[in-house]
């Protein structure tokens, strides 16, 4: 028999009256009644109530002992009073009476409580974060985690996939975020990257002749963090598949999403066919590449009403002579919020850096009007257009805004959330679902004016491959592809490029030779140039995947040792110094300027 326990803190019932005993755990709570103490004493699997009377010679240890101090009891169980019954737990009927104690381990004055589920500062709970994660929601979403992760690799195998390890030590990537470097002691002078994906290494094994291939893989990048984004590591479910289309991969993972989400939510799913939105209508309809769907507010544009004779709103005007563009977002039926509910919107957007939100409300006694602060300046003709455009009725508000497209976008895609914010027309019981498709090849760079790619530059470009016209790269749509569900990003991905001629050319479009990507693409043009199939895939991330399940804003809630915005683990202080015979073992020698 194990000596420190018979059962868990969670297996005791009213089955087990009488029986004698042994459980050990942390002492989670102590409530002292004067001639009786009760103790709660937790592990992993839950808590059960002990107690104890004046007269037992442990009596005067539990008065004193620390809480988190890891103890052994050893009694009788009981049944407690019906009055004190705790249905909340799975023990709640039971107390186990106090025989014989034993003290594991004495636990110091704590930094921050178990007990209880109180805020704390974050740089608190990351430094003693073996304490956080024994707090009841926190340990319940590292569990949910695993819980996940374990139901994701079953059900991958279950479609037929096989699990694969890519390699850590790689090289270099000269496309997307900062890496991770790694020095070599073997080859001074030379570095590894830590993978930012398993992107190469997923294709190359496709090209190896491996049909569905799948990992739950650690990926490094040298970024800022985020309430979704870590800045140090994170995991995604990568995968990757021989043979297919785009739509063969949306079927793989609206299916996995689906069993996925019913499993462990009980949110209805909004849509089980996720909708396919193309990359410029979300950006029009919603300002922004991760639609909320949940969120029924769409942004229309309206800048041909600005360039009407009977329209003098001469502000606008001007700038839509200039290029601007202007957006409206439609309020159905608020005609009668106060003034205030208009002004807090204009002031939200000023304070986000905008020159603020025009809005009026349409109103109709013999002939359409529009009451607010910038109704007077439209025509009765163009106030009748707008209701058209805007598919508007009486009573229905429009807010506007005006400037440089991609400004526009921005301060709209917020504006819808926080109207809807305000007017709680988000259904937080839902999960909304949909695909981001048909994303531009190439862009420009708004500061060099040089066209750049948009996305991932190993994607194959939709339309006739063989007779493909690139005089106009801008015009250009990929087979790429965002998977988004309640605005936030889960994953992108894409149906690879596999012929190593369009390669060269479209790399060419960005300024690279052929020498350029032979030199830094190396292993995957040699290997493509060898018969590859067409293939595809995507990354969904693990962490935001939980982070929507557990109902949490924020990744590192879900995190079992996060690092802090800076980079940093408090609790293991990394990063660190290293001493000067490491760094002369790898040939290297530290130049950093003091302040």
């Amino acid at each position: 028999m194990n000596k420190f326990r018979t059962h868990n803190c969670s297996e005791l019932s009213e089955k087990d009256l009488d029986k004698k005993v042994v459980i050990s755990g942390w002492l989670h709570r102590r409530r002292d009644h004067g001639n009786l103490i009760f103790i709660d004493i937790r592990d992993h699997y839950g808590i059960t109530q002990c107690v104890t009377e004046n007269n037992n010679k442990f009596f005067s240890i539990l008065e004193k002992i620390k809480p988190e101090s890891v103890i052994k009891i050893t009694g009788k169980v009981i049944k407690r009073k019906k009055e004190t019954e705790n249905l909340e737990l799975k023990t709640g009927k039971i107390e186990i009476k106090i025989e014989n104690l034993e003290i594991l381990s004495n636990a110091k004055e704590l930094p921050i409580p178990v007990f209880g589920e109180q805020d704390y500062p974050e740089d608190i709970r990351l430094k003693y974060r073996f304490l956080d994660l024994r707090r009841e929601e926190m340990h319940k979403n590292i569990v949910l985690r695993s819980k996940v992760i374990s139901f994701i690799r079953s059900e991958m195998l279950g479609l037929g996939f096989l699990e694969y390890q890519t390699p850590i030590l790689t090289s270099s990537s000269p496309e997307g975020a900062r890496d991770f470097l790694v020095p070599s002691r073997l080859n001074p002078g030379k570095f590894y990257a830590l993978p930012q994906a398993p992107q190469q290494f997923k294709q190359l094994i496709m090209v190896s002749g491996f049909d569905k291939y799948f990992q739950i893989a650690p990926c490094f990048r040298d970024e800022d963090a985020r309430a979704d984004r870590s800045p140090g590591e994170f995991y995604q479910l990568d995968l990757e598949m021989s043979f297919v289309e785009q739509e063969d991969v949306f079927k793989v993972v609206e299916k996995l999403f689906l069993n996925l989400f019913q499993k462990f939510s009980s949110k209805k799913i909004l849509s089980e066919k996720f909708p396919r939105i193309p990359y410029r209508d979300a950006m029009l309809k919603y300002g922004t590449d991760k639609p909320d769907l949940r969120n029924p507010l769409v942004i229309k544009d309206v800048t041909n009403i600005f360039q009407r004779d009977d329209v003098k709103f001469d502000i606008f005007k001007k700038l839509v002579n200039s290029g601007s563009k202007v957006r409206a977002i439609l309020t159905k039926n608020t005609k009668n919020k106060p003034r205030s509910f208009f002004d807090n919107i204009d002031k939200w957007a000023k304070d986000q850096g905008a020159s603020g939100l025009a809005y009026f409300t349409f109103e109709k006694e013999k002939k359409i009007s529009a009451k607010g602060p910038v109704g007077k300046f439209f025509s009765e003709d163009a106030l009748t257009e707008i209701k058209k455009q805007c598919e508007a009725e009486i009573g229905d508000s429009i807010f506007f805004a005006c400037g440089k497209q991609n400004d526009v976008e921005k301060i709209l895609a917020n504006a819808r959330t926080k109207i809807a914010e305000d007017l709680k027309l988000i259904d937080d019981d839902v999960f909304a679902f949909c695909w981001v498709v048909d994303y531009p090849m190439f862009e420009k760079d708004e500061k060099t004016n040089k066209i750049i790619f948009s996305h991932n530059p190993f994607s194959m470009p939709q339309g006739d491959i063989k007779n493909m016209k690139f005089d106009n790269p801008l015009e250009i749509k990929a087979y790429q592809y965002d998977i988004v569900c309640n605005g936030v990003e889960l994953s992108s991905g894409a149906i690879r490029n596999h012929i190593p001629e369009l390669m060269y050319k479209l790399f060419s479009i960005v300024g690279y030779s052929a020498k350029d990507v032979n030199d830094k693409f190396s292993g995957m043009i040699n290997a493509l140039s060898y018969g590859a199939p067409p293939h595809g895939g995507i990354a969904p991330g693990i962490d935001r995947i939980v982070m929507l399940l557990a109902n949490k804003k924020n990744i590192r809630e879900v995190t079992l040792f996060p690092m802090n915005q800076n980079a940093q683990d408090l609790m293991m202080s990394a990063p660190s110094d290293v001493e000067i015979k490491q760094l002369k073992e790898l040939g290297l020698k530290l130049d950093i300027k003091k302040n």
